[in-house]
This record gives structure tokens, C-alpha cells and sequence, in this order.
């Protein structure tokens, strides 16, 4: 796993491939924009990627990490060579795991605006809520496993405003997800059944068609190899078999052929 590391002069910096002795981080969760506008790893590497639409959510995430005592953060677009197809399997493979382990959960919302905050009283007047309710993140196939994996989820604005965290804005986000409050909670994933947390993906999407599996591993732990090209049936075929495998084995994933009831997985 490799880290920004924010420095005095507000740079960053990318670790070396961290694997025993990580230490504490924030991690960021967002929306990608057009693959043009966000920073990616060769940027960094490059000392380049400042003129990038994507910049500001990296800052963003840093100074906010730093305010939190935290000197270091993670950025999916930028903390991964996804030219190496060995790195980017082991991302997929992780990413739960990276999320849940992570100190502090940051989820950035480009297309919500609070700019009804009172820093005096440190109130909203709410405006945001209607807005927040039909962010384009909670749409998104990856921002799943991000909502439920860490165990801390604060919630800021397109101006980097605090609207909340998973805690405070529970009922809201129960209502946009149809998530139960239990996993919102903490709950462990095995209390629901496979068609349930099924049914929490149903309406989401992803850039990649594979995507729309891959991003489903952590919500089952399951560990499978991408192989983006193989089309979105037959991502979803092996999932589907990976499954089905692991509750033969004993493993408490819910009842077998789950597919069948799941009508927006099917082809």
C-alpha cells in the first residue's frame, strides 16, 4: 500500500509500497471526474498534476488529515499504478481492507454546496440536504464497499464544509440506500443475506462494465482476479460461482443460487 504524505510546504509526496508497519491514515472517497481532470500516479511521480480539476480534492484530503493529526492519506487515483496490472489486481483484491483499516473515511462531494454555513453558530441552514440526497456518489458501484468498510464516514461539501458523518446523517442515507441501519452501523456484513446486499448495488454504476463486480468483492470477502475485458456477464458469472463455492464450504454468505432473485444482475 503506498501513502501521501503531506509536506510543510503543501506538496505531497508518495511512500515507498508500504507492506508490514502502515501507519495511521485518512482515505478519501469521491467521484471520478474525466480521466484528463483527475491526478494520477505518473503526475505525481512527474512532480506534475497541479493544473488538474482533481488537485483540490487531494489537497483537500491531506489538509484535512493533518488537521486530524493524521500525516498521512490515501487517494485512489494517485496511489496506485494502474499500469501495473499486478498493483491494480492487489488494489482491487485490498480495497475494502484499505477502507476499513483506515483512521479516518473523508467522503468529498463535488456536487453539493454548503454555503449556508454558520461558523459562528455552527449551524446549516440545510439547504444542501435536497442535494446531498441525489449525489451523483451515492449512484456509484466503488463508493459502496466506501460507505460501509470504514469505520469512521465524515461527509464535506464542494467547499470542503463538514455537512455530517455516517452517524449523524444515518437516517438520510438509510433512506437514499435503502441500506439497513444495522450495517450502517457496523453490523457484520454476514447478518445480511447475499440477496440483500445485492440488492444495495442494484441501482449503481461503474465506468468499467467489469467494475460492476469487482467493486461487490469486499462486501462478500471474496478475492478474485480482474480481468477487465471479459465483459460485465461474465465478471458477474465468476462472482457468482466464487459465491456459491464459498457457502458450500460453510462459509456464511446466505443461500445458493441468490442470482436468481436478483433480476438487476442478470443479463
Amino acid at each position: 500500500m503506498r501513502l501521501l504524505v503531506l509536506t510543510n510546504h503543501g506538496e505531497f509526496s508518495l511512500t515507498k509500497d508500504l507492506i508490514d508497519n502502515i501507519p495511521p491514515y485518512a482515505i478519501l472517497s469521491h467521484t471520478w471526474g474525466e480521466d484528463d481532470d483527475e491526478v494520477t500516479f505518473k503526475d505525481l511521480t512527474e512532480g506534475s498534476g497541479k493544473s488538474k480539476a482533481g488537485y483540490r480534492k487531494i489537497q483537500f484530503c491531506g489538509e484535512q488529515a493533518a488537521r486530524d493529526g493524521l500525516q498521512h492519506f490515501w487517494v485512489d487515483t494517485c496511489c496506485i499504478d494502474k499500469s501495473n496490472n499486478t498493483e491494480l489486481s492487489e488494489a482491487i483484491n485490498s480495497m475494502f481492507g484499505w477502507y476499513r483499516k483506515a483512521a479516518k473515511c473523508y467522503v468529498y462531494l463535488s456536487d453539493v454546496s454548503a454555503n449556508d454555513y454558520n461558523q459562528f453558530t455552527q449551524s446549516f441552514q440545510w439547504t444542501w440536504e435536497p442535494a446531498f440526497r441525489k449525489s451523483r456518489w451515492f449512484t456509484r458501484g466503488w463508493t459502496l464497499q466506501e460507505l460501509i468498510a470504514p469505520l469512521s464516514v465524515e461527509f464535506f461539501s464542494l467547499e470542503c464544509k463538514q455537512l455530517g458523518c455516517r452517524k449523524s446523517l444515518e437516517r438520510q442515507i438509510h433512506e437514499i440506500t435503502g441500506i439497513p441501519v444495522q450495517a450502517l452501523q457496523g453490523s457484520s456484513l454476514s447478518n445480511f443475506s447475499v440477496k440483500e446486499r445485492m440488492s444495495w448495488a442494484g441501482k449503481r454504476e461503474t465506468k468499467r462494465e467489469e467494475d460492476g463486480a469487482y467493486c461487490l468483492l469486499g462486501i462478500f470477502n471474496i478475492h478474485m482476479l480482474p480481468i477487465y475485458g471479459e465483459g460485465k456477464k461474465n465478471a458477474i458469472t465468476r462472482l457468482r460461482e466464487e459465491i456459491d463455492r464459498r457457502s458450500e464450504n460453510g462459509d456464511h454468505l446466505g443461500t445458493g443460487q441468490w442470482f436468481l432473485d436478483s433480476p438487476e444482475f442478470k443479463e
